[in-house]
């Protein structure tokens, strides 16, 4: 391993339209090319250089000229920054140029979690003609399936998230960049204090679209419309149509977490990419799912420890991300048979057993999807339902039922991950169905989906499902959970309900990977918000962004031979 490395701070790179893009650049100092790692983020990139993701000088010691770019618009980069918008271009364009740096060897990877994920799936499918493999974490396929819409509600506490802890301090300071210190200051302050009154009631503004928070930081009016309209602008979403992964002629090492914001897109990235609708080597692609939260590469995510084995910084007490980073670009890069690709394309943090299993493919191609149904007296089984009559219960905008952790990445407030379920549902606002306790081991894992028949007396409404083990003590481990806006059942088109009648709303659950243990029961809650994860639905039907008021919903819950309600879980025989 070479020992000695040397930094070069604020490397410009022109973009094809003249714009320079800055970045630190750690070079190994030894003769003979050396392939390239490439981060873009719009995180700054002098925090970037040692991160949970990577290590840039262990990897530059290992041998890689490691490049960290500001991307357009942010820390010391050129331009204007408008979310998501330049990436594809500027991916290409950054890629070829760091293919010519003085030392390189033409052989270009790219590597990061969340929006630099997003940055190496735009940059890829251009095709730039010396990347040849990528490695992104924890990072969406289609931003209306997990980034700014789910089910066709908005996601609120991550959009808000983003815009002001993740991008907002660097754009506010860039828009005073030539005000006085005082001035900057108190603008600082100012987004400080929108951030610290949001749990408080900030979320609870209506409408949606005078969400002052936002405007203060000056993204662009085109692209906060785009934002707030159901239908998310075709930049933000390298996957949002499944003919995209035809583009792509690259292997991807993708990252995620049970736990994760962007799970489903890191496992559906991979599903299609490891098919046969994709190009070899794309075909080469693997999966590693770990117990995470978003960028939470720890052991213990939320009120549940998995064991240190479980941590990316101790995969199976085997290696770490930056170790397991670079056996990926050793064979890619360097072309070093490791023996990388010899090994089972799929690792997958089994819960419940808290075990690390290797696979061939996901969804596992042994799984049996067998219906449990909602029954009387919140009943949860296999066995379907008769004649029964259905349950209701009453949903208040004006006191949503609150977010308890799950796959959020939103303020501090709200804790991800594992959080005791116990106080949602001891709500009136919301219903359980438990199963029996398991008398033998139950593996479920795979992607779950609930088809539930329900009606309203509003014209527009929201219902929330969420799949729970519970322990024998009582103990409600929520496992992974979706929603469903009524008016967008039937996708992007609206459609308001007529009040009273019912219908069957299917409500993506994503996936998980649990052994449900003896002793103890599956269950599954329905309610009607997990608010601020997913904004409000007031039930009145107004257009989004355009609401004033808010009124009360009953729901009524059907679970009969007619209308049989039911989750589908992926049973793994054992």
């Amino acid at each position: 391993m070479r020992q000695q490395i040397q930094v070069e701070f604020n490397v410009p790179a022109a973009m094809r339209d003249g714009t320079a893009l800055r970045a630190n650049v750690f070079r190994p100092v030894a003769n003979g090319p050396c392939p390239v790692v490439l981060c873009r983020t719009p995180y700054n990139k002098d925090l970037a250089s040692v991160n949970p993701i990577l290590d840039a000088v262990r990897l530059t010691r290992a041998g890689f000229i490691v490049v960290i770019q500001d991307v357009r618009g942010r820390g010391t980069s050129d331009g204007s920054w408008i979310p998501f918008m330049n990436e594809a271009q500027d991916g290409y364009d950054s890629v070829e140029w760091a293919a010519q740096l003085p030392g390189s060897n033409g052989n270009v990877g790219m590597y990061g979690a969340s929006y630099v994920g997003f940055t190496q799936w735009v940059a890829a499918a251009q095709a730039p003609p010396h990347l040849k493999a990528i490695m992104p974490a924890v990072t969406w396929a289609d931003a209306g399936d997990g980034l700014l819409w789910r089910g066709g509600a908005f996601e609120l506490g991550l959009v808000v998230y983003l815009l002001t802890y993740g991008f907002g301090f660097d754009s506010v300071l860039r828009q005073n960049l030539k005000a006085p210190p005082s001035a900057r200051m108190e603008a600082i302050r100012a987004l400080a204090a929108h951030i610290n009154g949001l749990p408080a009631g900030g979320y609870l503004s209506l409408p949606q679209n005078n969400f002052e928070i936002l405007k203060m930081l000056d993204f662009g009016n085109d692209w906060l419309n785009a934002l707030i309209h159901p239908k998310s602008p075709t930049y933000c979403s390298p996957f949002a149509s499944s003919e995209n992964y035809r583009l792509f002629q690259v292997p991807a090492y993708n990252i995620g977490g049970w736990y994760d914001i962007f799970a489903q897109g890191t496992l559906r990235n991979f599903s299609f990419l490891s098919s046969d609708c994709s190009i070899t080597p794309a075909r080469q692609s693997k999966l590693l799912m770990g117990p995470w939260s978003h960028v939470n590469f720890d052991h213990v995510i939320g009120e549940q420890d998995f064991g240190v084995q479980t941590s990316l910084a101790s995969i199976n007490m085997e290696t770490d991300l930056t170790g397991l980073a670079q056996r990926w670009f050793d064979y890619w890069l360097k072309g070093l048979d490791n023996g990388m690709m010899d090994e089972p394309p799929v690792k997958l943090l089994i819960m419940g057993e808290n075990v690390w299993r290797e696979e061939q493919e996901w969804p596992l191609a042994r799984t049996e999807y067998i219906p449990f149904y909602l029954r009387s007296r919140g009943l949860l089984t296999p066995e379907p339902p008769g004649e029964e009559i259905p349950d209701d219960y009453v949903y208040d905008p004006a006191h949503p039922t609150p977010t308890a952790g799950g796959a959020i990445h939103m303020h501090p407030a709200y804790g991800a991950g594992v959080k005791d379920q116990r106080s949602i549902e001891a709500r009136p606002d919301g219903l359980v169905y438990t199963s029996e306790p398991l008398m033998q081991e139950m593996e479920v894992t795979g992607p779950i989906i609930v088809q539930l028949w329900a009606s309203s007396d509003a014209p527009d409404t929201d219902f929330v499902a969420r799949l729970v083990d519970v322990h024998p003590d009582g103990f409600s481990q929520n496992l992974t959970d979706g929603v469903i806006r009524a008016r967008y059942r039937g996708g992007n088109t609206p459609i308001l309900l007529k009040p009273g009648q019912p219908y069957e709303f299917t409500i993506d659950l994503w996936a998980t990977a649990i052994v449900f243990k003896v002793g103890h029961c599956i269950r599954l809650q329905v309610t009607s918000a997990c608010f601020p994860r997913w904004d409000r639905n007031p039930n009145t039907g107004e257009p989004f962004g355009e609401e004033t008021f808010a009124r009360t919903a009953r729901q009524t819950i059907l679970h009969d031979a007619n209308h049989p309600s039911n989750i589908v879980l992926p049973i793994i025989p054992h």
